[in-house]
């Protein structure tokens, strides 16, 4: 019998790219493959940390890593910042242990790298490597970045990136509408930091063209528009551990397991599910009306409420919530989203909609309710009410704030409203029929294995 085949893994740090390039990581051991999993230092510890002692990821992942160029205290929030930090010290660090792993008779056959680290495909190149690009988020996003050049000839752009004017726009027909002031780097910091992103992100169209495959966690039959746009995306999603019996692992916080105890208690779809992934930050007014529009659903209701997800004092909560809200809302620091989504009490998903989230509540058949923070949330959230229409959104006030009173009324609209919880069924059965044998996602993955053995 053969060497296994060896894939190093390098995904960007942050929590939303490391699960899903794990996921790959994982379904890739399942095959028979042996993994490299190379996070930042800070994340890897955070990793490392948050793995209970059940978590076997087996002699086939190993877990490494290499500085991301900044330090310890630094603020890792500021995208811009990392990923100039990334470009400086990355590359070489990568070089340096690929030479090190290759110098051992287990050398790397495809490194498969996060779309946003283009540099990484040149890397792989200059070394003789087959390689791989990875794309996390939906395809519709990559078409738009794809799209620079004609936007800039168009005139919705100008050459630094900045909307001439705010409108919406589509790039195809049957994609959904964007708001040009929702492009991904537009809506990130001041507009120093978004000149400065939007720079970044055309180097990376450049530094990625040595990719000989691009995936994609998607399904072609989801946003067939933006694949026929951007034809080099392959979908192989979702990829989900509930697909292969397996665990969601690559988390920066240690999961709370009390919670699907509680789920277990609840009657079946009544319990509102609210996370907002691992970026997301309310201020104090915020915070304290959302706290109070679940109380007022008077319905039970799983609250993930991470240690750094606002910026008032304390705990953040009004007084006496915690007392009156007792044993119908539970709030945790960190939850196992894809038990909690496939779990039977769960009526609704209140979701920032990024798209690792927009995944897992499609292929768990739950209605949304979007509340979008930044970067591509904006752009899931038009294909969840506008295109797919599984979910609503929410409307702000004039201070930008969502009401407590519009949360309890979202809430019972999406709850009694028959037809999009069809339509939900409608899309799990799309998204699981993709990964069996057959689908076109199952399909394009066989593929791809069997270019990386090749």
């Amino acid at each position: 019998m053969g060497k296994k085949p060896h894939v190093l893994a390098l995904p960007y740090p942050a929590q939303g790219h490391v699960i899903p390039l794990m996921e790959l990581s994982q379904c890739l051991v399942k095959l028979g493959f042996k993994v490299t999993f190379v996070n930042s230092d800070f994340n890897h510890k955070r990793v490392v940390n948050a793995l209970s002692a059940k978590d076997d990821i087996g002699g086939q992942i190993r877990l490494v890593s290499i500085p991301d160029g900044l330090e310890d205290w630094e603020d890792r929030n500021d995208l811009v910042k990392l990923t100039e930090a990334i470009f400086r010290v990355m590359p070489g660090k990568l070089e340096e242990l690929i030479e090190e792993i290759n110098g051992s008779d287990d050398k790397i056959t495809c490194v498969i790298a996060d779309e946003n680290l283009g540099w990484a495909m040149g890397v792989a190149e200059k070394m003789g490597i087959k390689r791989a690009a990875f794309w996390p988020a939906s395809a519709a996003l990559l078409a738009s970045i794809f799209s620079i050049g004609k936007l800039v000839d168009d005139g919705i752009l100008t050459n630094e990136g900045i909307p001439v004017k705010n409108q919406m726009i589509k790039l195809s027909e049957t994609m959904p509408a964007m708001d040009t002031a929702h492009f991904v780097w537009t809506c990130i910091g001041d507009l120093s930091s978004q000149k400065l992103l939007f720079d970044l992100i055309g180097r990376n169209n450049k530094a990625i063209l040595p990719a000989e495959w691009l995936v994609c966690n998607s399904i072609y039959d989801l946003e067939p528009a933006a694949f026929n746009l951007a034809s080099e995306m392959l979908p192989i999603g979702p990829l989900l551990a509930s697909n292969r019996l397996g665990k969601s692992i690559g988390h920066f916080w240690p999961e709370d397991s009390i919670c699907l105890r509680w789920l277990d208690n609840q009657t079946a779809c009544s319990v509102i599910y609210v996370a907002f992934g691992s970026f997301t930050v309310f201020d104090e007014t915020q915070f304290q009306e959302l706290a109070l529009g679940l109380e007022l659903t008077n319905r039970p209701f799983l609250w993930v409420v991470r240690p750094d997800i606002h910026t008032g004092k304390n705990d953040g909560y009004p007084e006496g919530f915690q007392e009156r809200v007792g044993t119908r809302g539970l709030m945790v620091g960190w939850a196992s989203q894809q038990k909690v989504l496939s779990h039977p009490s769960i009526a609704c998903f209140l979701s920032h909609c990024g798209w690792n989230s927009t995944m897992e509540g499609v292929s768990n058949g739950v209605p949304f309710l979007c509340w979008p923070y930044f970067a591509d949330q904006f752009l899931n959230q038009g294909y969840i009410c506008d295109v797919w229409k599984v979910g609503l959104g929410f409307n702000r006030d004039e201070r930008g704030i969502i009401q407590q009173g519009e949360i309890k009324n979202k809430v019972n609209q999406l709850l009694l409203d028959e037809k999009i919880k069809a339509r939900a069924l409608v899309l799990k059965e799309m998204a699981m029929n993709s990964v069996t044998e057959g689908g076109n996602s199952h399909k394009n993955f066989k593929n791809f294995i069997e270019w990386i053995k090749s």
